[in-house]
């Protein structure tokens, strides 16, 4: 029976290959995404750009905010890695 259903879903690979292949890519923009490195290099260009008077306190507050978020996310080790599963 598994030869006759893989000829029957054949016509389908091309579908499951794309989605792996989405699949991959997203994992990879969630791994760089939640990268400590990143985030802590997005907090310094972020507070440059507060000093260098780019941006309000208002918005750094904010935009800062979303970075504490995203480190403490990554801290957890939920997203990204596939280290400990589901995510939550």
């Amino acid at each position: 029976m598994g030869l006759i259903s893989e000829v029957l879903l054949l016509p389908l690979a091309p579908v499951r290959g794309s989605a792996w292949a989405i699949n991959q890519v997203l994992q990879e923009a969630e791994r760089i995404y939640y990268d400590p490195a990143t985030v802590q290099a997005e907090l310094g260009r972020l507070e440059e750009q507060l000093e260098a008077g780019e941006i309000t306190e208002e918005e750094f507050d904010r935009l800062e905010d979303e970075l504490l978020d995203r480190l403490e996310t990554a801290s957890r080790g939920s997203a990204g890695t596939g280290q400990q599963g589901t995510a939550q």
